[in-house]
């Protein structure tokens, strides 16, 4: 058989849980995906010059002629299953993922096509996340600079069959990128790790979600990020936030490599297996300085239990880290009251949805806490996560009445801390909803109340600092980002933003600009990061700059307002949001 070798740009995708979808009504699925395929995804392959190499039920390999035509193929065909998927529900939406790569393939006489190249993108498609796409970095290189979206950097990562490890990104349609792996910031403004903190230190890997449907991935994801939020109330552990070490997700990466990425000498890994009424939760507490298991157990209970055997195995990681904690610190882990598991369920589908910090995702969250409050009215968690939506309405113009939408938000967070003053969920929110609604001492009060329940929490820290930039204290502001970012080292892309406020409050305006420059090669589609940027330049004196700048934001936004961002933004005193302005103004730009 003749075969030819040669470079290539390979895509390769298939149906999220498409063995639920076709068990739920296979001929509906099939006659779905055969009109997505005609109306849809042919004609796009058609017009971005791809070939259609092989389809394997519901999946398929194409070959572009370059790397921009194939990420082009993906980003359209994405954009509009968004489109088609609204309104239908979370369990009968069909969506894809995708894997691109360019590198050597081996074309046989068939057609078809085999080798590296192929098998990266297959291993790239098989671990991104539902409706996005993960790019090679030999990809990303040849389309950075010629297609205008944002990417998330997710580090190098070790693939299933692929000897070396490969430096991965995320493009995810719609939404705002996920926090990533990233390059550390100068020299001046790297945080500590936690191996130089007097603590023992402590990272939760996402559990693994071994209950055979991609579906229930929220689950497992929910489970760890509980039992991070339960060590992180003790002020004697240093605890990774599940921002950082689910970054590790899916990653082939070893035990004591992800310990020194993090910083941690302990590693908490586990699986979750959901069954109908029944789960089973396996954990393992790692030592990375020597790899040894100090500790693991299994859990099979009924799901109506989940609570208890979080309880438990917070429990047993205390007592294996050989933790000495006093009796009001003991009782403050055992959850105050249960709560009903199926709204329990609703409640981490909505914290998914609300993390995406979109319009659709907001919308979705305040559905799904709904559901949850519906079923259990004095779940507090979910009293605050709704309340969390109405002010990121406010925040973002969101609702058609955004200052109703603030009040709303401000009532619920208030009864939140009400029901239940020992929860750090509703301090969170009532000082994010106070921050907003110009209560600047009732904010940071709110802050310090849910730091002192929950110490480890990079969220409220990220809070406090935000309060105190706009009370006008940005040195503070770096000290506490700086703890943050020792809690997060993988810290989202939003702490650049108010790393580059402080600075710019201080007058650092090169420094400024460098943390702005970072978020933006992160989400290249944020408008207040392009407009501090223009007000950077304009202080500087550097007047091209400031205006490409400027018009960068309104491009992004083309209804972006100053006029609503003085009026918005709650900076204590007017001079700090007039200094913004000032720099535009030096610029000869008419805001």
């Amino acid at each position: 058989m003749s075969e030819t070798r040669k470079l290539a740009a390979i895509l390769v995708a298939d149906v999220v849980g498409y063995s639920r979808l076709a068990g739920a009504d296979e001929d509906r699925i099939l006659a779905r995906l055969r009109t997505l395929r005609s109306d849809l995804i042919d004609p796009t392959i058609d017009v971005n010059h791809g070939r259609v190499v092989k389809r394997t039920g519901d999946g398929i390999l194409i070959e572009f002629r370059s790397v921009v035509d194939a990420v082009r193929c993906a980003i359209e065909v994405q954009t509009a299953m968004i489109d088609r998927n609204t309104g239908v529900s979370h369990e009968q939406r069909i969506e894809f993922r995708v894997g691109i790569h360019v590198g050597d393939v081996v074309e046989e006489s068939d057609g078809d096509l085999m080798g590296d190249g192929v098998n990266i993108a297959a291993r790239l498609e098989g671990i991104a996340k539902p409706g996005t796409i993960y790019l090679s970095e030999d990809a990303y290189r040849q389309v950075k600079a010629r297609l205008d979206f944002a990417v998330t950097d997710l580090g190098q990562l070790h693939l299933k069959n692929i000897s070396e490890p490969m430096r991965v990104y995320s493009l995810q349609i719609g939404t705002v990128p996920p926090a990533a792996v990233q390059t550390p910031p100068p020299a001046t403004e790297i945080p500590l790790t936690a191996a130089n903190l007097d603590k023992i230190s402590i990272a939760v890997l996402a559990f693994n979600n071994m209950s055979g449907d991609a579906e229930q991935e929220y689950f497992s994801d929910g489970i760890s990020e509980d039992i991070i939020t339960d060590l992180s109330k003790l002020s004697e552990l240093h605890v990774i936030a599940r921002n950082s070490s689910f970054v590790y997700k899916n990653a082939a990466a070893s035990v004591p490599q992800m310990a020194r990425a993090l910083g941690v000498r302990y590693v908490l890994e586990g699986s979750v297996r959901k069954a109908g009424n029944r789960v089973r939760v396996t954990a393992q507490l790692i030592d990375a300085s020597s790899g040894g298991h100090v500790w693991a157990s299994r859990y099979d209970r009924d799901l109506t239990d989940i609570f208890a055997v979080q309880d438990e195995l917070t429990q047993e990681i205390v007592a294996a880290l050989k933790l000495n904690l006093t009796r009001g610190v003991q009782d403050r882990l055992t959850r105050a009251r249960a709560v009903n598991a199926q709204a329990y369920e609703f409640f981490l589908r909505g914290r998914e949805q609300a993390s995406a910090h979109t319009r659709t995702g907001n919308v979705a969250a305040r559905s799904l806490a709904s559901d949850a409050i519906a079923i259990d009215p004095g779940y507090v968690a979910a009293q605050a996560l709704i309340s969390f939506t109405h002010v990121l309405d406010y925040v973002n113009a969101w609702s058609t009445d955004p200052e109703d939408s603030l009040r709303f938000g401000l009532e619920l967070a208030q009864q939140a801390v009400e029901t239940a003053e020992e929860q750090p969920d509703g301090h969170f929110a009532l000082g994010m909803a106070c921050m907003w609604n110009r209560e600047l001492e009732r904010a940071l009060t709110e802050a310090q109340r849910g730091l002192a329940l929950s110490p480890n929490s990079a969220e409220l820290l990220m809070l406090m600092a935000h309060i105190q930039i706009f009370s006008g204290d940005p040195a503070d502001a770096l000290e506490t980002l700086d703890a943050s970012m020792r809690l997060d080292p993988h810290y989202p892309e939003v702490l650049l933003q108010f790393l580059a406020d402080a600075r710019f409050s201080l007058g650092e305006y090169e420094r400024a600009i460098f943390a702005i420059k970072q978020r933006l090669a992160r989400n290249s589609q944020s408008e207040t990061a392009y407009a501090l940027l223009a007000s950077c330049y304009g202080h500087l004196g550097r007047l091209e700059e400031s205006r490409q700048a400027w018009e960068m934001a309104l491009q992004t936004n083309p209804d972006f307002s100053i006029e609503r961002r003085r009026r918005v933004l709650p900076f204590r005193n007017p001079r700090d949001f007039n200094h913004r302005v000032e720099g535009l103004l030096r610029a000869g730009l008419a805001v």
